[in-house]
């Protein structure tokens, strides 16, 4: 009986601890991440309201070229994490090939869609006037900057579902240093303008740097030249099996967020620039859960590649326990420490108080917030892509787009929090839910 109660402890001992060493370095990537986010609007938020509104009012819109974009990384990476833990690097560095060509080309033809309607969105997302001039200014520099920035996810993602998280997050440190200093050099002179050109030019300069790293220097990655890669349809067809899923719920919910600014939109700038600062201070909650949701695609994928669907099973339970517990806890650090951030973010007094406001009531449902992140996660890795995807887009569009039409008219900007709070805590449940049911992965024999 001894050995018996003893087992599970010393089973689950290896996994807990590779998870841990694989979202570590995961985590750290997300914070310099976030740090970018947070010094380009610190930095934007001395300028003014009008300065943070600007950024805020095409931010749904940036999300949602950026989601499309993911999608095919998406798909091309969940296909290499899977072929390394087959250790069949071969096949993986072939993937890679036709994941770098074809994410290439997409992202071109992103970059030259963003830059036909930069000039007319702030004005069809119901932006005041007063705000127009610097949102397409910054869109447009988000769109030209769009392929690098898609290319540097993918390199990351490779190496990432390859098992090496620690390259991405010393490379993301850099990222952010480069920001500081290039926002330093271009906000005083061109203020919100200058904020796009500082992040702009530091993906430019670690895009090649990782591009480089993944194709040419880390080895079961490393593109050889005796290796011919003709055209696999198959990898394509695999990946955009994977990816449409993802693509289409990423446009979805981010077409959501727009919707969700066209909501707010008309509420005014003091209101646009809260929401948007209360989403650049919450955004350090989701550290644990998307680092640790990496960490999960990449574990149940090299487990599934290896054909041991039971232990990818229980690496898809662990990591969503432990991104729910790490987000419970920024989340209650956040419910703190948020009037402080909010003095840091903007020196507008009304600003300050109604961001706090309304991110204290986001706040209540980052535990279940940060179970349907990993879950959503976990199950990528697997392939199952297509029902998780239905069930986020009905969470998105039915529960937040449906409770926010009801109580924004009602309580103004606290309503829109509301109703993303009580969306996140619906689609954390729906994604517990399908992990659970998955037949993704369920051991063939039990």
């Amino acid at each position: 009986m001894k050995a018996f109660s003893m087992k599970p402890g010393a089973d689950l001992r290896p996994q807990i601890s590779r998870v841990w060493k694989l979202s570590v370095p995961a985590i750290l990537t997300q914070i310099t991440t976030v740090a970018m986010q947070y010094i380009d609007s610190a930095m934007v938020g001395r300028l003014g309201a009008n300065a943070s509104a600007s950024i805020g009012l095409v931010a749904t819109s940036t999300w949602l070229m950026s989601g499309v974009s993911s999608a095919i990384v998406i798909g091309f990476s969940v296909q290499v994490a899977q072929y390394i833990g087959a250790k069949e690097a071969f096949h993986a560095r072939r993937v890679i090939k036709h994941g770098l060509i074809t994410t290439l080309l997409v992202s071109l033809a992103l970059m030259l869609v963003g830059i036909s309607i930069a000039n007319p969105l702030p004005r069809w997302l119901g932006g005041e006037e007063v705000l127009w001039e610097d949102s397409s200014a910054y869109f447009l520099l988000f769109a030209i900057t769009l392929p690098f920035a898609v290319m540097n996810r993918l390199a990351a993602s490779f190496l990432q579902s390859a098992g090496n998280m620690v390259v991405p997050s010393v490379l993301n440190a850099l990222m952010c240093l480069l920001d500081v200093v290039f926002n330093a050099i271009f906000i005083p002179k061109y203020g919100v303008l200058g904020a796009g050109i500082g992040t702009c030019l530091a993906v430019v300069v670690i895009c090649f740097v990782e591009l480089w790293y993944c194709c040419f220097r880390y080895e079961p990655l490393q593109l050889r030249r005796n290796e011919r890669c003709s055209l696999d349809t198959s990898i394509l067809k695999r990946a955009l099996r994977i990816g449409a899923p993802v693509g289409a719920e990423s446009m979805a919910m981010s077409g959501a967020q727009v919707a969700s600014t066209l909501i707010i939109a008309p509420l005014g700038a003091v209101s646009m620039a809260a929401h948007a600062l209360a989403i650049t201070a919450e955004s350090l909650c989701y550290m644990p859960g998307y680092g640790i949701a990496t960490a999960a695609s990449t574990l149940v994928g090299q487990s599934i590649g290896a054909k041991d669907y039971g232990l990818a099973r229980r690496y898809g339970y662990i990591t969503v326990v432990f991104g729910g517990a790490m987000m419970g806890l920024t989340g209650l650090i956040m419910y703190i420490a948020c009037p402080l951030v909010f003095r840091i973010l903007t020196p507008v007094r009304e600003v300050q108080i109604i961001a706090a406001q309304v991110l204290r009531i986001g706040l209540i449902a980052e535990p279940l917030f940060g179970v349907a992140m990993v879950a959503s996660g976990a199950l990528r890795g697997a392939e199952d892509t297509l029902v998780p995807s239905i069930l986020n887009l009905f969470s998105m569009w039915v529960v937040r787009l449906g409770l926010a039409l009801i109580l924004v008219p009602i309580h103004g900007i606290h309503g829109m929090w509301i109703a993303m709070a009580t969306e996140l805590c619906v689609r954390g449940i729906l994604m517990l839910l399908r992990l659970i049911r998955s037949k993704y992965m369920r051991p063939a024999v039990e």
